[in-house]
């Protein structure tokens, strides 16, 4: 029995109890009732607080009210015991059999196992990353490639339709300044002092070179402009293959140049002021942001006629909007924080609502830490660590775990050196090494020539102490990722993993799955390997959240 299975029968029992008359809520019955699972052994395998939730609004205690629940409880199959607590809790025991049924379920469902529809029917535009194509991802962007990847297969778990989106900044000063970084490089001439070093320019620019030979001998203006049209693409090719490398791909990728040549800028302040919501001061044009709650009012259109910053911001998002996308979410560095107040502002000019149509997650700041030292430069961005550095150091799988365990709203300190370790204080290789410990298990079943379905076994036998913890871990992932979704907070998924592969590894040390010697196979061992395979299933789903494999030897 699910949390979700058991909040259902504490439902029907308040339902029969209305129905009766024995309970009287004016607002109805609720559809759904917490369950959790209790923080000290010996109070049942669940506990729920209804009783003190629902008592003022019945018009009776807490704990008259418990007892009526406590009695339709009793009465309801896959129950074993029912106790109340304190001021009306209710400590609720499972039934063997209806928990055992948990790994059928589990296995059954496979790949499934976990989602729900908590999102369906939404269309979700998750734009991450987004970094300037002026230099290879810096480790900020590669926290959000990791946390950005998981959320949005989580949200695809929860039924959601999910557009990842790059917003590829090619318009203004830091691309006049990128190219002109790669003209001096060819040119054998120190960088500019606004402009960009590292390795990578020199190597971009001896590119060009050598795919375009006569942009030595153009004018230097002229030659910005190769170096703008050819070193840009370069470089963002560059990026996508890193991002891919990484596991992370993107279904659209949205050049912030098509709107300012399609006409989206105009069409977006016209629609502004259709709502009221411009006024010109100072030959400008000015969006009313402060009464939408930013400190301030914006300019839009500068009085030279160009589109101020913001105005791009205005064009893409009501492109989003157009495209047919409920929410908008958009992750961001921690150098955006006051970016939020006005772009709420934004969206509620439009008629929209902040939080709902258009939310911002901002990113904390990640340190990487080497033999206990802060590494700050990279060999060839010379001034960042790049994604590609942090890959060569940890490899992919460690380095989407780690950024992804961490809620993305706190700063995080990476020792490089516990997650290269193939050790279980490195917390990718514990979870993993537990999906291979019971992928071992099932092999060596499977070489023994052993049967085992979830057609014909006995949920009941799973009746030890460590299986019933098994399964209660395995029965929380669908509300864990369903959480994981609502709060955006991929990182419970990891958490929860952790959990999960300690808990098997106390049952695997308590409870023996396979025969010993001439031991014939029992029905105990054929229940066993279903609660190990539906861990291997759990296990698995929960890694392939987080973009990061399960392998099956280590």
């Amino acid at each position: 029995m699910t949390p979700e299975q058991l909040s259902t029968t504490i439902v029907d029992v308040l339902t029969t109890l209305s129905d009766r008359g024995d309970l009287t809520l004016p607002e109805g019955v609720p559809t759904t009732v917490t369950v959790e699972r209790p923080r000290q052994k010996g109070h049942g395998d669940y506990a729920t607080n209804v009783a003190l939730q629902l008592a003022k609004k019945a018009g009776t205690n807490p704990r008259d009210l418990a007892t009526l629940v406590q009695q339709g409880l009793e009465a309801a199959d896959g129950i074993a015991a029912v106790e109340i607590a304190g001021p009306g809790f209710l400590n609720i025991t499972v039934a063997a059999g209806a928990q055992g049924v948990v790994a059928a379920q589990v296995v059954d469902a496979g790949a499934a196992y976990g989602g729900s529809d908590a999102f369906a029917g939404e269309r979700i535009n998750l734009e991450f990353v987004s970094a300037n194509p002026t230099g290879p991802i810096h480790i900020g962007g590669v926290r959000w490639a990791a946390v950005g990847d998981a959320l949005g297969r989580i949200f695809t778990a929860t039924g959601a339709q999910v557009t990842r989106e790059y917003y590829f900044n090619d318009h203004g000063a830091q691309i006049d300044r990128f190219s002109r970084s790669l003209l001096a490089s060819a040119l054998g001439q120190p960088a500019p002092e606004d402009g960009y070093g590292g390795a990578y320019i020199h190597e971009i620019a001896a590119a060009v070179v050598a795919k375009e030979p006569q942009v030595k001998d153009l004018t230097d203006a002229e030659a910005q402009e190769v170096f703008r049209a050819e070193g840009v693409e370069m470089m963002f090719e560059e990026i996508k293959q890193s991002l891919h490398d990484f596991g992370v791909d993107f279904d659209v990728y949205f050049h912030e140049n098509n709107l300012h040549r399609s006409g989206a800028v105009d069409r977006a302040v016209a629609r502004l002021g259709e709502l009221g919501n411009t006024y010109e001061k100072d030959g400008a044009v000015w969006l009313a942001t402060e009464r939408f709650g930013d400190d301030k009012d914006r300019v839009i259109i500068k009085s030279d006629g160009e589109g101020a910053y913001l105005s791009g911001d205005l064009a893409y998002y009501l492109d989003k909007r157009e495209r047919g996308f409920d929410r908008c979410l958009i992750m961001l560095g921690a150098d955006h924080h006051g970016y939020v107040g006005r772009m709420n502002a934004m969206c509620a000019a439009f008629g929209d609502e902040p939080g709902t149509n258009l939310e911002i997650l901002i990113g904390q700041m990640v340190n990487l830490l080497r033999d206990g030292q802060p590494l700050r430069m990279s060999k060839r961005a010379g001034t960042v660590v790049t994604i590609d550095d942090l890959v060569e150091a940890i490899g992919v799988d460690a380095s989407r775990y780690a950024l992804a365990r961490f809620s993305s709203d706190s700063n995080i300190d990476l020792d490089l050196d516990l997650w290269a370790r193939q050790t279980n204080d490195n917390p990718v290789f514990y979870v993993q090494y537990a999906h291979a410990r019971v992928s071992g298990i099932l092999r060596n079943a499977g070489e023994l020539g052993i049967a085992w379905g979830t057609d014909s076994f006995d949920p009941a036998l799973l009746a030890h102490e460590k299986e019933g913890e098994l399964l209660r871990a395995l029965a929380e992932l669908p509300r864990v990722v369903a959480s994981a979704a609502e709060l955006r907070e991929p990182h419970r998924v990891a958490r929860y993993l952790e959990d999960t592969a300690g808990v098997y590894h106390r049952f695997y040390d308590s409870c023996r799955v396979l025969p010993m010697g001439d031991e014939e196979v029992n029905d105990l061992h054929r229940a066993r390997l279903v609660l190990v395979a539906a861990t291997r299933t759990v296990l698995a789903n929960g890694l392939g959240l987080l973009g990061v494999s399960a392998p099956e030897r280590m």
